[in-house]
């Protein structure tokens, strides 16, 4: 067992009930080998003779895209890595995003966490604070880095990580159907709605957005708060409510099935594909898959319809290195994996947008639909950020994921969230 440095009870105590707070139930909890991962399993044992020098030095990663093209690039990224040099190894572990804080909080405080982990950007700040991650400050050439990406990764002016790839959220529509409907593409709250209505069937629904109480639902839900002017801290105003109102009103009269609640992203991504949602809400990193799985489905995309102003959310991850003996290995499959001819060979399979400046420039010159991803970034806006950023998370989720269900009324849930927000930032 590598030694990691020593995390106090009750800082432990801390981890884990954040952590199981926001939590939601998985399908599944083993993990999925790569290829990598196999062939490491395989690579029989070195010599006792060999010199220390030519020891190699085991590095595990852990990441939770459920899409076999995220995991079928991430793993090619590995195998180039362990070709080109006999010194570290790098495999990957991946665990289910509703379960990736559970265990990153139980690997803390049971000293079993991986070497590296692939993190979702407004996290990187919480578990930096929590000491998982290791500074890594000076150690990095940002030069070339986009300002918002790189400051998910900061703390107190220090450094804990590297941004990965960035994205947003953006309106996905069926032609066909928009087109048998005789609608035209809506741009405001009000037409999305009427939009949503007519788009709907006996066997369609209008609208879909994951909506799960957790991270995930979050970061769906944070565009909509957004357009009616409001910060990610106050919920429980006019404007507020008003997001939870609208969004409620779609389920309520059917347009977007209450289902939405047990939908992951890719679960959305697959009603959208098999016709039993004509318009969903999601991200570029689905494009390459839905261009794969699906050849013959005419669908487009265009800026999230608005209220008072239009808005997005930056989403994306960044690597985080943790904590304990291997900090120099890890960062030296972070070097190789970051730079920019590495990153211009991949990045585009992932449906992201670089965080470097110099390989997000060249990106998508002769991709229309990809494009209207980077005018949708103007829009979009970090989530927090804040330390306890997870637990503010958990209580926006759980409004809307109430409203949603009509458990509580717009008002009631916006009162109990902010509370809670309360509670935190002040």
């Amino acid at each position: 067992m590598k030694t990691r440095r020593t995390i106090s009870f009750f800082l432990a105590v801390c981890i884990a009930a954040m952590a199981f707070a926001g939590c939601s139930g998985s399908s599944s909890s083993s993990s999925t080998k790569t290829a990598a991962t196999a062939a490491a399993a395989e690579t029989p044992a070195a010599p006792a003779e060999t010199s220390a020098a030519a020891e190699v030095t085991n590095v595990t990663i852990w990441y939770y895209w459920e899409t076999p093209k995220h995991q079928e690039t991430l793993d090619k990224v590995i195998q180039d890595f362990n070709s080109s040099q006999e010194a570290v190894a790098v495999v990957a572990k991946y665990v289910p995003f509703a379960d990736f804080k559970k265990q990153l909080s139980i690997g803390a405080t049971a000293s079993e966490l991986p070497d590296l982990v692939i993190i979702d950007s407004p996290d990187h700040a919480s578990y930096a604070a929590m000491g998982i991650f290791a500074d890594i400050t000076g150690k990095v050439d940002l030069g070339q880095y986009y300002d918002g990406p790189v400051n998910s990764c900061m703390l107190d002016g220090k450094l804990y990580g590297v941004p990965f790839g960035s994205n947003c959220l953006a309106l996905f529509y069926n032609t066909d159907m928009m087109e048998a409907a005789g609608q035209q593409v809506p741009t405001t709250w009000d037409e999305l709605k009427e939009t949503a209505m007519a788009l709907t069937t006996n066997n369609v629904s209008g609208l879909a957005f994951c909506s799960l109480q957790n991270e995930e639902g979050t970061f769906n839900f944070m565009p909509w708060l957004w357009s009616t002017g409001t910060s990610s801290f106050e919920i429980n105003n006019e404007q507020g409510i008003k997001a939870l109102t609208y969004i409620s009103s779609l389920t309520a009269d059917g347009s977007m099935t209450k289902e939405v609640i047990n939908w992951t992203q890719g679960d959305v991504m697959n009603q959208f594909i098999s016709g039993n949602v004509a318009m969903m809400v999601n991200g570029p990193w689905q494009v390459p898959t839905m261009r794969e799985e699906a050849p013959g489905l005419n669908w487009d995309v265009a800026l999230i319809p608005r209220d008072a102003e239009f808005a997005s959310v930056l989403g994306g991850e960044n690597f985080g290195v943790v904590e304990g003996d291997n900090i120099d290995a890890a960062l030296e499959f972070i070097t190789y994996a970051t730079s920019a001819e590495k990153v211009a060979s991949y990045i585009d399979d992932f449906g992201y947008i670089a965080a470097r400046k110099d390989v997000a420039e060249g990106q998508f010159t002769d991709d229309e639909l990809m494009q209207k991803f980077t005018v949708q970034m103007k829009y979009a806006q970090p989530r927090g950020p804040h330390a306890r950023w997870p637990e503010i998370s958990d209580a926006i989720s759980l409004a809307f994921n109430e409203a949603i269900t009509q458990v509580s009324s717009p008002e009631a849930a916006a009162a109990k969230a902010q509370a809670t927000i309360d509670s935190i930032i002040n």
